[in-house]
């Protein structure tokens, strides 16, 4: 069983570091293409993921030293995916528009 356990922490560091490589950004890569390092990961390694941990937290670690997020943040800073209604300006834009529509509508006169 021991025997097999320094198997299973490569398997590991190796499929960590691509899905790591697959989320980084092009700084963080070198300008090196994710397929290279996933191919230098998985061909060599041990020596693929030792180089990539080094390179990827080593910028991280100069931009953290600068100020910046570790991860740069998305353009337009705002996550994608769903938006609270509260949260969307278009939402209540219209809300408010329909609510001034029905306010309208039954204060113009006696209906039926």
């Amino acid at each position: 069983m021991a025997r097999y356990l320094g198997f299973v922490i490569l398997v590991g560091l190796v499929v960590w570091c691509v899905l790591d490589i697959s989320r980084s950004d092009e700084d963080e890569r070198l300008g090196v293409h994710p397929v290279l390092w996933m191919a230098l990961v998985v061909l060599v390694p041990v020596l693929g993921a030792v180089v990539w941990v080094l390179v990827s937290r080593g910028r991280r670690a100069a931009r953290r030293q600068a100020g910046g997020p570790a991860r740069p943040s998305r353009p337009g800073g705002r996550r994608p995916g769903p938006v609270a209604p509260d949260d969307d300006p278009d939402f209540l834009r219209r809300l408010d528009e329909e609510r001034r529509r029905r306010e309208q509508g039954t204060n113009d006169g006696p209906t039926g």
